[in-house]
């Protein structure tokens, strides 16, 4: 089994190590290129004692490293295009040579205007070679392993038809290069004793939380189940909470509202449906900016947050904060956090949704609803990875399953952390049925397939309009 902790932890320190190595060289060479810094440090060595020089040695580094985590270079350190390798780590070199030059050399000793451009260019070029060869000795490496069967993640098959079986030989001849050990199938039909002539272990559905854990289970790869496109959506609803990288085959396509995104042109076509189709860079900036978003607004608006929790306390008796279980990304549930807007025991008789004039709700909670307000704890929710700034609205598990019962499709919006706004908020706002629901999911699976920064951004301007506004309800 591979052990992705270590690998990632390989390309890590000789990056760092990389490109302070390619710090130091631009340095050394930057002193004999130009003769005005000997007339001002008075020898080699004191020019590289100088407080310019050991700042830049402690401080780029790991500002480089925060760019290359930015870019996505730790998400794959497994089966990595070579191609990509190359391509962002000459787009990061660019990026980290601008900003050393305007943050450490622009008032530098720099006697013309066309030795200002050399610099930028050398840097990026010692940046570009001294990564680069690091980061293609570890790839090659690995690839070799990968291909020669040595290392492989860890796979179960879930079914166990003569498709499954087939899969299992393909992946262990003709497609060994795409790293996939198959350990064992997993039984999907309760009472079914499954066909002779498989060669692996064959596990039970109920037990996969266990086997997980005991095998190092990393991949599953879904085959279709023989009962139709319902159980088989079932199964990867009960799946998705194990948090693993979980694959269709390309007959069951059809069961998925999304593109196929598949990396390798060469290797068997599976289809991820665990991660939405979002390259890693995105991934990584949306998932700092929400961090940083929500950290700076939860200081701004301290002083609101007081005002409205005192209001909640003078309107109505009962807590501040109302605190519900919701489930997020993969399936995960956890606790979202509101301002309390209805009277303590408002789902004494079980859930029940708000409707128009529902009395349940508090004089300051209608106030607070319209304008959002009530939704302003959720900005800790983000801070703690339950949620982003955009993404679908989480609902409950008791709704979950009346929708997936007549949309079965819901399942993929768990694909990505659920957000405190959406396009569906947006365009439809809030659903107090679950017609509504359903009617909001469409715009939510179009967020999915067109997810992206800009788009983020737009949705954003669109929430704080209909804050401004009082269009909440």
């Amino acid at each position: 089994m591979i052990n992705v902790t270590k690998q990632r932890l390989k390309y890590i320190v000789a990056d760092y190590l990389s490109t302070a190595l390619a710090l130091a060289l631009f340095s050394v060479a930057r002193y004999f290129m130009i003769d005005s810094i000997n007339e001002v440090y008075h020898g080699f060595v004191n020019f590289l004692r100088s407080q310019g020089v050991i700042q830049g040695l402690i401080y780029f580094p790991p500002l480089m490293m925060l760019i290359y985590y930015l870019a996505g270079i730790y998400d794959n350190v497994i089966q990595r295009s070579r191609l990509h390798e190359m391509v962002s780590t000459f787009t990061t070199s660019c990026i980290g040579a601008l900003i050393y030059f305007f943050g450490a050399l622009l008032n530098d000793y720099i006697p013309q205007t066309r030795m200002s451009y050399e610099m930028i260019l050398l840097l990026v070029l010692l940046l570009f070679i001294c990564v680069y060869t690091c980061r293609a000795i570890i790839t090659r490496y690995t690839t070799r392993k990968v291909h020669s069967g040595e290392w492989g993640f860890n796979t179960l098959i879930v079914g166990t038809s003569e498709a499954a079986r087939k899969l299992a030989v393909d992946l262990k001849t003709r497609y060994r290069s795409m790293g996939l050990k198959v350990v064992g199938y997993v039984n999907t039909i309760d009472g079914f004793t499954p066909r002779d002539g498989l060669d692996l272990p064959v596990y039970e559905l109920d037990t996969l939380d266990t086997v997980v854990v005991e095998q190092n289970i990393q991949k599953l790869i879904i085959t279709p189940n023989r009962h139709g496109r319902r159980a088989t959506v079932d199964i990867i609803n009960r799946l998705f909470p194990l948090d693993l990288s979980m694959f269709i085959t390309p007959d069951l396509y059809n069961l998925m509202t999304m593109r196929p995104r598949m990396s390798n042109v060469a290797a068997l076509p599976l289809i991820d449906i665990s991660r939405c189709d979002m390259p890693p860079s995105t991934l990584n900036i949306k998932r700092l900016s929400d961090v940083v978003v929500s950290v700076i607004a939860l200081i701004l608006l301290s002083p609101i947050l007081a005002a409205i929790a005192v209001m909640i306390k003078l309107d109505s008796p009962g807590p501040v904060f109302y605190k519900q279980t919701r489930i997020g990304y993969h399936k995960r549930p956890f606790d979202i956090i509101k301002f309390r807007t209805m009277i303590p025991e408002a789902e004494a008789a079980g859930p029940a949704l708000s409707t128009d004039n529902d009395p349940r709700i508090t004089r300051i909670g209608r106030v607070l609803r319209k304008y959002r307000l009530d939704e302003l704890p959720n900005f800790w929710n983000v801070v703690r990875g339950d949620m982003s700034l955009v993404g679908p609205r989480p609902e409950r598990e008791f709704y979950i399953k009346q929708i997936t019962e007549r949309a079965p499709y819901y399942t993929m919006i768990h694909q990505v952390r659920p957000g405190i706004t959406s396009w569906g908020m947006v365009q439809y706002g809030y659903a107090n049925t679950v017609d509504g629901m359903i009617e909001r999911l469409k715009y939510d699976l179009i967020y999915i397939e067109n997810v992206s920064f800009l788009v983020d951004i737009k949705i954003l301007i669109y929430t704080i309009r209909t804050v401004v506004t009082g269009r909440g309800m």
